[in-house]
């Protein structure tokens, strides 16, 4: 019997125009209303997750940065916290350097009112867009490498795909166990996204903390997605689901690869089959 799903947003819950489709607002209400534990598993900020998901009108609980913190969408109040230590952080950003690459560093400051910190305007093209230009949840800085004492999510980079890719690789044979990393390929604004994380920044990881405070089991948990971020929930859970927009290593460990995508409400069409609703 599954008890709890969790959900990714881009690309599963969202459509392409970053709105929850309708048969996907009434199947988490239902699921919710239903006693099932519904949970939000992005590698978007709290504030933004919160803001895409507010005509959902229920409790939920919203692990953000991919795991790297967790609040309930309430009362925003932290139910889990991963943070880069600085000195872990400032080697990386020494490595981008390197690299001619430019940071985006996620910081866990909701409450002071911003989420990002960057060195540039926010409209460089070292960003590729991923500061849209209503952004205004953003600190800028004179160098990263000045931070002290910062609440630190993630570390991120925009831009060419195998340039990421190998960086990724770089840091797992150079600093091994230091890091969580993974990069995004489905995407719309570049090639790829490379996000470094706590080594226990993963969805999946701070998943499994918060079912066991719930008393669920692995195998009482559904898990959807789309992209490589979501590869471990979906591969260690009862049942994993890739979105049919899934990246070719998400379908390849799913258990069940939907008929639908993302704009076709994917994630009702698979939850109503599975779950006999």
């Amino acid at each position: 019997m599954y008890k709890l799903i969790a959900i990714d947003l881009d690309g599963t819950l969202l459509d392409d125009k970053k709105r929850i489709p309708i048969e996907n607002l009434q199947i988490v209400h239902e699921l919710i209303d239903k006693g099932y534990e519904v949970v939000i598993a992005t590698g978007r900020r709290y504030w933004s997750a919160k803001e895409l998901t507010k005509d959902i009108k229920r409790h939920m609980t919203i692990l953000a940065n991919n795991g790297s913190i967790a609040r309930n969408s309430e009362d925003d109040s932290i139910i889990i916290k991963k943070y880069l230590r600085v000195e872990d952080f400032k080697v990386i950003i020494e490595e981008g350097k390197r690299r001619g690459l430019q940071p985006i560093i996620h910081v866990d400051n909701y409450e002071e009112g911003y989420d990002l910190v960057i060195e540039l305007d926010r409209s460089h093209e070292s960003y590729h867009n991923y500061l849209s230009s209503n952004e205004n949840r953003f600190k800028q800085v004179e160098t990263h490498l000045e931070l002290e004492d910062v609440k630190i999510l993630a570390v991120v980079y925009v831009g060419n795909k195998e340039t990421l890719k190998n960086f990724h690789f770089h840091i797992n044979d150079r600093y091994p166990s230091k890091y969580s990393s993974h990069v995004i390929e489905n995407i719309k604004i570049a090639e790829a996204l490379l996000e470094i994380m706590n080594p226990l920044g993963s969805k999946w990881i701070t998943l499994m903390e918060y079912a066991k405070e719930k008393g669920i089991k692995p195998e009482e948990i559904i898990t959807i997605g789309d992209d490589n971020n979501d590869i471990e929930m979906i591969k260690n859970s009862g049942l994993g689901i890739a979105m049919k927009n899934s990246s070719p290593m998400v379908k390849k460990i799913a258990k069940i690869i939907s008929e639908k995508d993302n704009n076709e409400s994917g994630v009702a069409f698979e939850l109503k089959r599975v779950l006999n609703i």
